[in-house]
């Protein structure tokens, strides 16, 4: 405990001096406040935005688009890694095509979704489910076939139905596997919203930092990317919840670590 208290204390002293410095370096002239506004000109934008209820709309559909990107991507990713780890000759066939499609780069996809789709809400989640989806695939895949033999053959020799060796023994597994790519498929889910928002909305955090660029205001700019950033950050803390109940047999890792600086 002792230890957690001295890492967060370490890291509000640098955060408390790193921003103090910028606020610094920007009344002193040290810092050109028009391509790096103050700290306190990008608190005072956030409360003036936070004065107003467009906020929490924009937020909301970000939100909206986020989790239907995140629960899609997620679902097909396992589905399709579950079914090709079970399946060998299915996925001899199919992994030169799989390759293919993740060799493209997906945030150049969003262009072709909007002109799929449309503006609306279709077009950035068909973008976050694809940046999610090939990360939930391959965590998926690799744990599916990395399931122990010696398991695997007893349960077999147990005559073991093919139900219930998926239910007990290939998705115990893949379950670390899976749960270690939530926190990335979280960013990647709100990456691909906030990209197709930038590209062409009309709400959405990704619009309002659009729309603050489109007026050289670096001061919307840099308030758009810390509401951002601490979206993210609330997102990332709750799978990180969700996390730790469904991995109540992992072992504490500060537990973990204090009996490594005891030896």
């Amino acid at each position: 405990m002792r230890r957690k208290t001295k890492i967060k204390a370490t890291q509000l002293v640098l955060l408390v001096a790193g921003l103090s410095l910028w606020e610094c370096g920007s009344r002193l002239g040290w810092i050109d406040p028009f391509f790096f506004p103050a700290p306190s000109s990008i608190m005072g934008r956030l409360a003036e935005w936070f004065s107003s209820s467009d906020i929490w709309f924009d937020l909301g559909v970000t939100l909206l688009e986020t989790v239907l990107s995140f629960v899609f991507g997620i679902t097909g990713g396992i589905v399709l890694g579950i079914w090709l780890g079970l399946a060998p000759f299915a996925r001899a066939v199919l992994n030169p095509f799989i390759k293919v499609f993740n060799a493209i780069p997906r945030v150049l996809l969003a262009p072709i979704y909007v002109l799929w789709f449309g503006l609306g809400l279709t077009s950035k989640v068909a973008l976050g489910l694809t940046l999610v989806f090939f990360v939930a695939f391959f965590n998926t895949l690799q744990g599916v076939r990395e399931v122990n033999p010696v398991v695997l053959a007893n349960a077999r020799l147990l005559k073991a139905s093919k139900g219930a060796l998926l239910r007990h023994v290939y998705l115990p597994s893949a379950t670390s596997w899976i749960l270690s790519s939530l926190r990335v498929s979280v960013g990647l889910a709100v990456l691909g919203a906030v990209v197709a928002e930038y590209l062409g909305s009309s709400m959405g955090l990704g619009h309002m930092i659009a729309q603050a660029e489109g007026v050289m205001d670096a001061t919307g700019v840099f308030s758009g990317l810390v509401l951002l950033s601490a979206f993210v950050v609330a997102l990332d803390a709750i799978v990180d919840r969700m996390e730790k109940r469904l991995l109540v047999w992992r072992p504490n890792q500060d537990h973990e670590e204090a009996e490594l600086a005891t030896r």
